[in-house]
Formats: C-alpha cells, structure tokens, sequence
C-alpha cells in the first residue's frame, strides 16, 4: 500500500480545519498559475511584463476571494439539500442542481469577473460580455464537467469537490485561455507579404 504524500496530508487536514480559506487559497493559486502558463505559452519566453503580471495577481485574486468562496459556498449548499444520501437518484439529482443551477452561476460570475478585469467598466459593458460568452461557455460545460461530477460523486467526499473542480478547470482554462491568447496575437500580427 502505498503511503500519502506529506503536503497531501497536511492539505487535507487545512481541509477539513479550515475549507473555506483553504479552498479560495487552492483556486486563487490555480487561476493565477493558469494565467500565469497561458502566458509563458503564447510570449515563448519566462520574463513576463508587468502588464501580464498585474493580470496574473488579478487572476489569482478572483479565485481567491472570489471563485472559491462561491465554489465552497454553492456545494456547501448541494450538500445540505443531498443530505449525504447515497444512490443512483441522489447522484442525478446532485448532476442536474450541479449543472441547472451551480454551473450557471458560476460561469456567469467568472465572465463578469473575466469582463471586468479586462476593463469593461459599466454594468452594460459587464452584461454584453456574459451575454456574449456564457451560453458557449455553458454548453462547453455541459459536455466536460458531467463526466468529471460523476467521478467526484463516486469516489470522493464532497469537501473535496472543489479543490478537484478546481483542478480540472485548471487544466482546461489553461488550455483554452492559451489558444485564446494565441488567436488574439495571430489577429494583430501583420500579414506576411508573399
């Protein structure tokens, strides 16, 4: 059997001791990091400029006080209404309030949050952006976080539920604020004269 990392450990313990400051810690620290490699990717070099680096910190701010709050706040909630009860029953019901209600939320919080650090300063402004992005960012959801629910159902306690969605949606955002990076540099760069 194989034993449990040390920081593991001490994680779970900050876990179970204090989940809602350890929880807005982890999501802070993955939002920046994933600003923090989209960046790296798409400039191909390490020294970021002190533009980028004052979207890295925004980035790690909005996990921090704000994307793991909610995050802890909303399953905190789902666990009260499922009540601990296990099954086939309890985990749809905990899929559709996960994907009706949580998921909803939490992707409209994150593009108004998205919209705002980019400098969109009115609330007109703010609502054109979610308007704009979240039916596809929702869809995008749909398709990727129900498979990704059904393990942590299965397998793991629900306090550890948003560090794990965290996670995932650390590797996904990643991916995808890179490709977004990289679309906008193409778009400004001048077009080769042949």
């Amino acid at each position: 059997m194989q034993k449990t990392p040390n920081w593991l450990q001490k994680y779970l313990v900050q876990l179970e001791e204090n989940p809602l400051r350890t929880k807005s810690l982890t999501a802070g620290a993955l939002t920046g990091a994933q600003e923090a490699l989209a960046q790296v990717k798409v400039s191909l070099v390490k020294i970021l400029s002190s533009l980028d680096g004052i979207r890295i910190i925004k980035m790690a701010l909005y996990g921090l006080l704000i994307s793991g709050p909610l995050g802890h706040t909303l399953y905190a909630a789902l666990g009260r209404i499922i009540g601990g009860r296990k099954g086939p029953r309890w985990a749809l019901l905990t899929l559709l309030l996960s994907n009706l209600i949580i998921s909803p939320i939490q992707n409209a919080v994150f593009l108004s949050a998205m919209a705002i650090i980019a400098g969109k300063g009115t609330v007109g402004q703010v609502r054109e952006a979610v308007q704009a992005g979240w039916l596809g960012m929702q869809k995008t959801s749909w398709v990727i976080f129900p498979l990704v629910q059904m393990s942590a159902i299965r397998y793991m306690p629900l306090d550890l539920w948003t560090p794990y969605f965290n996670l995932v949606a650390f590797v996904f955002g990643t991916y995808f604020n890179t490709q977004a990076k990289l679309r906008a540099v193409q778009s400004i760069r001048p077009e080769k004269k042949e």
